[in-house]
């Protein structure tokens, strides 16, 4: 089990997410019961209205719509960036639980573009050193116990010779201001390249469902200047671009 890549699936999310917000952001204005309020934005399109709640900067309402993916063919270094989005639920892989011993082949893991991109041969040397760390692996494993011994145990330990690029798999959920907040940081040229797929994967499956919540989303140069300053990519254009594709696939 060797290389592998990114994978991700939007397993749920809220049924009528307009609505819900719609919901909410009305209550906040009206003097009207909430049956009467409900009654007001059920099966009505409420696309217009979400629209102007985001342009006012009214965000609260937002946070009723939550969004849950499934998430493999990612790295452990990824998840150390993504869990420090912290208003957010996440399960993800234990390799305490779940042992990375192979009689044959290697653990799962991810090779990044920049050492493809030297070619074959460095290609081939990552999958060796993969390959080595899987032997130092198992002698660890073998060392402090077999896993049919001492299950956990000899896996908690083993697992610290285990590399960055190892394979983990998540389930995540955020909220709809969250995942606004998300797409602003990670969407960016700037953000790291692993993280920066997932994120506009997630935009694109978000879009689908709520076209109308994340019309606006993605790094701050989608509606506005750069907020990186100096540091800016100054690829503005290039980004718009991709925005406005990734808006007319969801359509």
């Amino acid at each position: 089990m060797p290389e592998v890549a990114l994978k991700i699936a939007l397993l749920r999310c809220t049924e009528n997410p307009d609505e819900i917000v719609a919901l909410g952001g009305k209550l906040c204005y009206s003097p009207a019961t909430l049956d009467e309020l409900i009654r007001g934005v059920h099966g009505k399109d409420q696309a217009a209205y979400v629209e102007k709640l985001i342009e006012m900067g009214h965000l609260s309402p937002i946070e009723h719509a939550s969004f849950t993916f499934g998430v493999e063919g990612v790295s452990r270094s990824l998840l150390a960036q993504l869990t420090r989005h912290r208003l957010a639920s996440y399960s993800v892989q234990s390799q305490r639980y779940v042992g990375q011993a192979r009689e044959e082949g290697t653990f799962n893991y991810i090779v990044p573009p920049s050492i493809k991109a030297l070619g074959a041969a460095a290609e081939e040397e990552f999958r060796r050193q993969m390959a080595q760390v899987q032997k130092w692996y198992n002698g660890w494993a073998d060392k402090l116990g077999t896993c049919a011994k001492n299950g956990e145990k000899a896996n908690e330990d083993a697992r610290f010779v285990l590399p960055n690029a190892c394979e983990t798999k998540l389930i995540l959920t955020m909220n709809a201001r969250e995942l606004l907040h998300f797409f602003r940081l990670r969407c960016c040229n700037r953000a790291q390249w692993e993280i920066r797929a997932l994120a506009w994967e997630m935009l694109r499956l978000c879009m689908g469902r709520a076209p109308k919540i994340f019309s606006l989303a993605g790094p701050g140069c989608i509606s506005g200047t750069c907020h990186e300053g100096k540091m800016t990519c100054g690829r503005t254009g290039e980004v718009r671009q991709r925005f406005t594709e990734l808006v007319k696939g969801a359509i």
